[in-house]
């Protein structure tokens, strides 16, 4: 059954590649473009898809360190992630000053996709090192990533449709969406999209997870106080001259895993691509869920598989490591008890929180292997370190660099 589950992992991953999907709409730009820039974990296979479909264009992207892939004619820097650094500043400060120096009769094409908003920083209002300092606080906070990238925005000379604002050519952006809900001004930070939120907003993220991060909330207060030009904003002028498209999200990748599982002759419930909140309560929903078709055979009757997908979130409090889809796993195998299930889960880019783990697998005699080995579940949640519970059972998912980015896959093998 692991073998299946990891499959599927991979099955669903393959069937959503960047660079395929990009080759393929290529040749329907219209004008053609006369410069590129991408961004995100997947800007290597986007721009491997433009040199496939033989587009050999002015720009450059930037990644994730470790994230580079081969490319014969386009640069692609690396920087920081999920804190920035100076590499994602230079690389920000090149892409608007690439973007300034286009005319009207130019047409930019942007390659977005998860990971931008760390990797094209442009401080504002704030020192570099403010801002790595409030970057760890809000991961740390439990906050969900619009909330995150409301503060982001509104701290950042290229977010939140600040870039579009920064040049006179016409825009296309091309989204890979590792957001719930595929929101474009959510997908790093919305660079050319209009932003929906305010500076007041992103003030009361502060407040409600209680960060401290003074410089932050000055420049915030100055913004609210109206002494700051606001994000563009839905309606905007700007925006008749850009256009912002999903070319492949969370839901493709749930579809393609169920593609899978229904070719191995299994009964599949999709669920969600929408899931947000803490990790513990969602693993208890998906809980109450296998717990009510053992039972009732509600909401189907077993045998069958449960696929999800969005993103949980985990409020850090312990020193351990781990990240929302291996904490997922171990409140579900809390939850469950002695009647476990086989189940997988993680993140599509390859990295989970701060491990070098995909994710995990959970097996129904997770909690025996565990107490032959004396390890103690609850005591691992209070520490927040899932990781090191998976690994010393030698069930982590650990593929590496997956040049790709459309969220979390959780596939739950539901058994009489």
């Amino acid at each position: 059954m692991r073998d299946l589950l990891e499959t599927s992992f991979r099955t669903a991953l393959e069937a959503t590649d960047p660079a395929r999907r990009v080759a393929a709409e290529a040749d329907r730009l219209d004008p053609p473009p006369t410069a590129v820039l991408a961004v995100g974990k997947a800007a290597g296979p986007m721009l491997a898809g433009l040199e496939r479909a033989g587009l050999r264009l002015p720009g450059f992207g930037v990644t994730r360190y470790g994230h580079g892939v081969p490319l014969a004619h386009y640069e692609l820097l690396e920087a920081g992630h999920p804190v920035p650094d100076a590499a994602g500043v230079r690389a920000a400060e090149r892409a608007l000053e690439l973007a300034r120096a286009l005319g009207p009769k130019d047409h930019l094409l942007v390659l977005v996709s998860g990971g931008g908003s760390a990797l094209w920083c442009a401080p504002w209002g704030l020192e570099l090192e403010e801002l790595q300092a409030l970057n760890r606080a809000l991961l740390a906070s439990g906050a969900t990533i619009s909330e995150m990238n409301a503060v982001r925005k509104h701290l950042s000379r290229i977010k939140g449709g600040r870039l579009a604002q920064a040049t006179r050519a016409r825009v296309t952006a091309w989204l890979v969406s590792d957001v719930p809900g595929d929101d474009v001004s959510t997908v790093a930070s919305g660079p050319t999209a209009p932003d929906p939120t305010t500076f007041a907003d992103a003030l009361a993220v502060l407040e409600r997870y209680r960060i401290d991060a003074p410089a932050a909330r000055a420049q915030l207060e100055r913004g609210a106080a109206g002494e700051l030009l606001e994000t563009p904003k839905p309606g905007d002028p700007l925006f008749a001259r850009v256009t912002n498209r999903i070319l492949l999200a969370n839901a493709d990748l749930l579809e393609a895993a169920a593609g899978f599982w229904r070719e191995t002759g299994w009964r599949v419930l999709l669920l969600s691509d929408r899931f947000e909140g803490e990790a513990r309560e969602l693993a208890r929903f998906h809980a109450a869920l296998v717990g009510s078709a053992r039972a009732y055979g509600f909401p189907d009757r077993p045998p069958f598989v449960l696929i999800s997908g969005g993103e949980a979130a985990v409020t850090v409090r312990g020193p351990g490591r781990g990240g929302r889809n291996q904490a997922f796993l171990a409140w579900l195998a809390y939850f469950l008890g002695p009647e476990g299930v086989w189940a997988l889960a993680a993140d599509s880019d390859g990295i989970d929180g701060n491990s070098e783990a995909a994710g995990a697998v959970l097996r129904p005699d997770t909690l025996a292997r565990a107490a032959e080995l004396g390890l103690d579940l609850r005591a691992t949640l209070n520490r927040d370190d899932s990781h090191g519970f998976f690994d010393a059972l030698g069930d982590l998912v650990v593929p590496g660099p997956t040049h790709n980015n459309l969220n979390d896959l959780r596939v739950v093998v539901v058994e009489p």
